[in-house]
């Protein structure tokens, strides 16, 4: 039986080489291995568990022969694996070959979005006047948003199909104006101050109007501050922002936080005063409200109104990037829409 058994040994051993000459990647490689090692089915390994079969005297010579095939096996498959390895890693590496002589890919970098672009601008127009810029919360109360704006309960302004309500007296602000409060509570005059800022307002959209935009709204607080203040610090500021050329009218209005108000118009940027449709032909486009602080309203934050006085003014910045840029829809700065916002 030993004989026999050798024989099946030797057996293995040629069946072994014959397929491992046509062994050609690593996947056959351990088909291969296991046919033959495999703990429970392998080729050799069945052959060794036979040892037990084989009569004592004969079982040393079996062995051994075991042993030499069992060995020679394993040696073939390590020099193939090592040699079948090389040559997956040098194709690895040809296949992934860099030039490192060519540009690399540069990641496409971002930018401000147009509107804060154009925030940006207006305060560091506003900060070389000597303003500094104050920020508050977008829920705000009643209080801070109407009352001590000296906006009373029956202004049409709180009916909530105008106005975000949290509730009964939380609101979305309507406008940065309370942040002027908020200042004035904590800051003694003189106080000079830019509020730019996200507000929010039952309005349809359409091309000129969203539920939410942007606005900046600048106050100045101090002893002796007059209209004419008012007039030069905004004929200044939209000569910095449009251009030398530009001209500033006042149009009386009324606003519940201003006494006297007025309403702010350009020179029209497109026509240059010659008369357009975007100016509808009058030479002049309305961009803001402004005016003098009221009384009322400074008598809410504890300033005495026999020494101090002061002027207060609002803008939409969507408002004003589409004049100076020449945009037609508002909606097109909130759409994301690459070919818009590559322009800017």
């Amino acid at each position: 039986m030993s004989s026999d058994g050798i024989g099946q040994l030797r057996s293995i051993e040629d069946q072994f080489d014959r397929e491992c000459g046509a062994v050609a990647d690593l996947r056959a490689l351990e088909d291969i291995r296991n046919r033959y090692l495999s703990r429970k089915s392998g080729l050799l390994t069945t052959q060794l568990q036979n040892l037990r079969n084989i009569p004592a005297a004969e079982r040393a010579a079996f062995g051994q022969a075991a042993n030499q095939v069992k060995g020679k096996i394993e040696s073939a498959l390590e020099l193939l694996e090592a040699r079948l390895s090389g040559v997956e890693k040098n194709a690895a590496l040809e296949r992934e070959r860099l030039d490192i002589t060519l540009p690399g890919n540069r990641r496409r970098l971002g930018h401000r979005h147009p509107l804060t672009q154009v925030r940006r601008e207006i305060e560091e127009i506003f900060v070389a006047m000597g303003y500094t810029v104050e920020d508050g919360p977008e829920v705000e109360s009643t209080y801070y948003n109407f009352e001590a704006l000296n906006i009373p309960s029956s202004h049409p302004a709180r009916d909530p199909k105008d106005t975000f309500y949290i509730s009964d007296d939380v609101v979305l602000r309507t406008h940065t104006s309370p942040v002027q409060i908020r200042t004035m509570e904590r800051m003694k005059p003189p106080v000079r101050i830019i509020c730019p800022g996200r507000v929010y307002r039952r309005d349809a959209a359409d091309a000129t109007h969203t539920p939410m935009f942007h606005q900046i709204e600048g106050l100045f607080v101090d002893e002796g501050v007059t209209f004419s203040d008012l007039k030069g610090t905004l004929e200044r500021f939209h000569k910095q922002f449009f251009g030398e050329k530009t001209e500033t009218r006042f149009r009386p209005s009324f606003f519940p936080f201003t006494e006297p108000s007025a309403e702010v118009d350009l020179s029209c940027v497109f026509c240059d005063r010659s008369g357009c449709r975007v100016c509808k032909q009058t030479g002049w486009i309305e961009v803001m409200g402004s005016g003098m602080v009221n009384p009322k309203v400074l008598g809410f934050v504890n300033y005495d109104v026999e020494k101090y006085s002061g002027f207060a003014f609002g803008l939409g910045i969507e408002r004003y990037h589409m004049l100076k840029y020449g945009t037609g829809d508002i909606q097109l700065y909130y759409q994301n829409d690459f070919r818009f916002l590559e322009q800017f």
